[in-house]
């Protein structure tokens, strides 16, 4: 095993950077992807209002859509009795209730990972580019709202 094998790498991250850092013009430059900045209590509260409203807009989406071809759907007569009858004989076939219940047991293991990682990638966004594109950024979700607010609004 060489000298590289032996180390983590997340080590060689580090050094990588710190080496890199070296050369540039600030001297003190340093980055380790393992050691992740929590983000602040106001950007997680921006992204959970953001994602609240992104849902509803999903489901007023949903819903309209729904209004919308319902008398379509009442109109194609026996084939809408023939799909109901399929979709019907399709929920309670063993096969299909298993993978019901793996898929709610895969989506219970992997919320508090997927958590983990939303807060990672924050707190990445937070410390590394909020800085530089923060600004830009707030102003363009500000002009999509404005927009979705028109087509598909969230109440």
């Amino acid at each position: 095993m060489n000298c590289t094998e032996a180390m983590s790498p997340c080590f060689q991250q580090t050094v990588m950077c710190t080496i890199l850092g070296a050369f540039s013009s600030n001297p003190y430059v340093s980055m380790s992807l393992c050691q992740v900045p929590p983000p602040s209590d106001e950007l997680v509260k921006k992204y959970e209002d953001m994602k609240s409203t992104f849902y509803s807009r999903l489901i007023r989406g949903f819903e309209t859509a729904r209004a919308k071809l319902a008398p379509m759907v009442q109109q194609m007569g026996t084939d809408q009795q023939e799909v109901k009858e399929y979709l019907e004989a399709v929920q309670v076939h063993p096969k299909f209730q298993g993978a019901i219940k793996i898929a709610s047991g895969l989506a219970q293991e992997a919320s508090p990972m997927l958590e983990k990682a939303r807060l990672a990638a924050l707190g990445h966004y937070e410390y590394y580019l909020r800085p530089s594109i923060g600004a830009y950024l707030d102003e363009s979700i500000t002009q999509i709202k404005s927009v979705l607010n028109k087509f598909l609004p969230a109440q």
